[in-house]
């Protein structure tokens, strides 16, 4: 049998089965291309775990402000990524990690703060629910906690940085840092059925003046706690349309810890006893900034 014949018999013998089939009164169903014809298997990859809110530990007195600590990326998400000398490797969400059980632990053990973390191990929290759990939970502080990437340029960018929620970036490093932060969950596959952007646009909108002014406020104290104990960057105080801090009633900052394509900050992020000074310099924070709202004196004040 030639090649043309089989190709005949192939086009036409579908056609003489439907013609044969009219003739007699059969009926032969048609698929209906994109319904139950076509089966959809969801990766995990693809939709987002539910929202779980963590425990709060400290005092049991529901009074007592509570601050909720982000450490930033995780699981399949490693953030920014540095390497030394000899090849060795350090993710951000390691990092990020050790720093925000490091200021948890810092609080807990000078007390009067209630304390939760938006995740205490390895896993990948999406983007929307990380303000989100900070809203549900009524806290009064919101601290998201990153460190950055120079790239190439590793010998001469270092120092820390901390952000506070603005639809005008404060330059364009900010604007590009807050780009890279936003994509997060696109990169990594996660998708929130009914997320909006417009919605999260209207929020940042109706955010009270007295959220972003107490933000405004920490941002600021920690600045000042922190001067003679980190490396700050020039202008270390930014702005961006940070995704993450778009909580519109819970004071929100996001604290850049250092570059991890650093040396001498990556010396800092990587050590137990850097990370105490971390922890130190953003625990005294705190301390000062809700004795300031309770109209109380506080260290140094």
């Amino acid at each position: 049998m030639s090649y043309r014949t089989l190709l005949l018999i192939v086009l036409l013998l579908p056609a003489a089965l439907l013609g044969g089939a009219k003739a007699l009164g059969l009926v032969i169903p048609v698929p209906i291309w994109g319904r139950e014809y076509v089966l959809h298997f969801p990766f995990a990859d693809e939709a987002a775990a539910p929202l779980e809110l963590p425990g709060v530990e400290g005092p049991e007195d529901p009074t007592r402000p509570l601050v909720v600590i982000d450490a930033g990326h995780g699981g399949r998400d490693p953030g920014a990524v540095g390497t030394d000398a000899d090849g060795r490797r350090f993710e951000e969400k390691a990092i990020t990690l050790a720093i925000a059980l490091a200021l948890r632990d810092e609080l807990l053990k000078q007390g009067g703060v209630r304390v939760a973390l938006t995740r205490a191990d390895d896993r990948i929290v999406p983007l929307p629910h990380r303000p989100e759990i900070a809203r549900l939970l009524e806290a009064d502080l919101f601290i998201s906690i990153h460190a950055d990437s120079a790239g190439d340029q590793n010998d001469t960018v270092s120092g820390a940085s901390i952000y506070t929620l603005s639809n005008e970036a404060s330059s364009e490093a900010a604007a590009r840092f807050a780009a890279r932060e936003n994509d997060a969950d696109r990169l990594n596959g996660i998708t929130i059925a009914g997320a909006s952007k417009n919605v999260s646009a209207i929020l940042v909108e109706l955010s009270q003046q007295r959220t972003q002014e107490d933000a405004l406020a920490f941002a600021g104290l920690v600045l000042r706690e922190g001067e003679s104990a980190l490396a700050f960057v020039p202008q270390p105080r930014r702005s961006a349309a940070l995704a993450v801090l778009r909580a519109p009633d819970v004071p929100s900052v996001l604290f850049e810890s250092g570059f991890v394509t650093n040396q001498t900050d990556r010396a800092q992020l990587t050590t137990p006893e850097g990370r105490a000074r971390y922890a130190g310099v953003l625990a005294r924070a705190i301390r000062v900034y809700f004795a300031r709202r309770a109209e109380t004196p506080g260290d140094g004040e």
